[in-house]
């Protein structure tokens, strides 16, 4: 485990939660207190750290890719489709307590707003940028009295649309191979982005500009 940390430059508890993953061989136990990691840990291990650093791949779907690498299938689409769906690196990611400082959410929001959906962190505990986003907002609302039962909507609602897309998407691509499949999955991806965003938008701007003033009941229809 020495001589494995300071070839990837990675600590013992992150080479651990990546072998008990799948994302690394598992080791070769002589003894209660030694094992030997196969030397192609060393090259995975920086790939790992790699598409996390510079794709902002979530572990599960880094497994994917590696496991695709494995089959000998190129994994540049898959890579793509991962970039578009989970964005840019936005810096490192914070710990509960960390986020919970930068965010003003006390304690018990936070546990309310995770336990209902509308924080989501893509890795339990973990929040990124985007994540602290959400939280500051979510801060506000909780100051001003609204909490998670006002906001639940927003994940019942949120999960409806995502099924539907899920939906159409295994409809369209479940008898392409994979390369194929991830090239159309990322063109759906990109529509169902620009949809959502247009006519949300849109429908709430037709109901503002159909009411005579802020008072106006029939904002609520």
């Amino acid at each position: 485990m020495k001589q494995l940390m300071a070839a990837t430059g990675l600590p013992k508890s992150t080479l651990l939660y990546y072998a008990e993953q799948g994302l690394l061989p598992p080791p070769v136990k002589t003894s209660p207190n030694m094992a030997y990691y196969d030397p192609a840990c060393v090259e995975r291990a920086r790939r790992i750290k790699q598409l996390q650093s510079q794709h902002r791949l979530p572990l599960s779907k880094i497994k994917v890719v590696l496991e695709a690498q494995d089959r000998g299938e190129a994994p540049e689409a898959l890579i793509a489709l991962g970039q578009e769906i989970f964005g840019q690196e936005q810096g490192p990611l914070l710990g509960k307590e960390e986020f919970r400082r930068q965010s003003g959410l006390s304690r018990k929001a936070l546990e309310e707003f995770l336990a209902a959906g509308l924080l989501l962190p893509l890795e339990p505990g973990r929040f990124n940028q985007q994540d602290l986003a959400m939280g500051r907002l979510l801060a506000q609302a909780w100051a001003r009295g609204v909490g998670p039962k006002n906001l639940a909507y927003y994940n019942r609602l949120g999960q409806r649309i995502v099924d539907e897309e899920m939906a159409l998407r295994r409809s369209l691509t479940q008898d392409l191979p994979p390369a194929v499949d991830a090239e159309v999955t990322l063109a759906l991806t990109q529509a169902a982005r620009a949809m959502r965003g247009y006519v949300i938008d849109r429908l709430f701007q037709h109901r503002v500009a159909g009411a005579r003033h802020l008072k106006d009941e029939e904002m609520l229809s």
